[in-house]
């Protein structure tokens, strides 16, 4: 005869090895976290290296901003000098506005910003904004006089020069 608590240790034993033998069906159905753990780790990585990739490039669309911003004020300031060279030459003033033009174009050359030579050449629309045509001898589509002038940065476009182009005669179309 076997005694109860032989019976329950066998019965205990049984359900053990039970559980020992579905324990495998249940960890299969549980996910794997050192797969995903391994997984997002490698799309880390990969983001890093992609924001290092691209954080010269942001640095250099905000330097652009920046320069496209000041161009407004570097006309303006370029009128004023125009006007005071031509009226108080030996001043203290006009002595002023030449040293802010020279800190202008050391900036601008620091930045690689340069300003653009349109006049005689052809139009182009990358590079020239047109606001008028003017009949002239020259060839249809050259660039006459500069309205705005137009600035590159590291040979890339910052703003296109503003520029009246030759418009052919009536007599070169008959």
């Amino acid at each position: 005869m076997s005694r109860p608590s032989e019976s329950k240790s066998k019965d205990a034993a049984l359900e053990a090895g039970a559980a020992a033998a579905e324990q495998p069906a249940v960890a299969a159905d549980e996910p794997d976290y050192f797969k995903q753990l391994l997984s997002l780790k490698a799309e880390f990585e990969n983001y890093r290296k992609r924001v290092d990739r691209e954080k010269p490039e942001i640095y250099k669309m905000g330097r652009a901003e920046i320069l496209l911003k000041l161009l407004p004020i570097y006309d303006l300031l370029q009128k004023a000098h125009g006007q005071i060279q031509a009226a108080h030459a030996d001043s203290d003033l006009a002595q002023g506005m030449e040293g802010i033009f020279k800190e202008f174009e050391k900036i601008f050359k620091e930045e690689g910003v340069s300003a653009m030579d349109a006049v005689g050449k052809p139009y182009d629309p990358l590079r020239h904004e047109v606001m008028g045509a003017v009949e002239s001898e020259s060839p249809e589509g050259t660039v006459l006089d500069v309205l705005q002038a137009g600035f590159t940065l590291h040979d890339k476009v910052l703003r296109p020069a503003r520029v009246r182009i030759a418009k052919g005669t009536g007599k070169q179309k008959q």
